[in-house]
């Protein structure tokens, strides 16, 4: 596998992973979801009716679809001095929600 395919395999996974974690933040909260994402009403009502199909032919793009806002130091001090023993999930999940 080439760098290029592998490059685009990886953003391909990090964007799948995304639309799948957004899709669900919203499913379970709209309205924190779109703060936390980011995300207009129009655009979190597109990423919710999208078909399986379409999430993944959005995912193939060869631009990542997220955002990072890490830009806060006590959230990135907070996250660094998380236990060891948390699962890597709940790490993920509080990154993506405290952004």
């Amino acid at each position: 596998m080439t760098h290029a395919s592998h490059d685009l395999a990886s953003i391909r996974d990090l964007n799948l992973s995304y639309l799948k974690l957004a899709r669900h933040v919203l499913a379970s909260d709209r309205e924190a979801g779109q703060v936390h994402l980011g995300l207009s009403a129009e655009i979190a009502d597109t990423l919710l009716k999208l078909s399986p199909s379409q999430t993944d032919k959005l995912a193939s793009s060869s631009q990542l679809l997220c955002l990072f806002r890490m830009s806060a130091d006590e959230m990135l001090g907070g996250l660094a001095s998380r236990s060891v023993d948390a699962p890597a999930s709940a790490v993920s999940n509080e990154a993506l929600l405290a952004a």
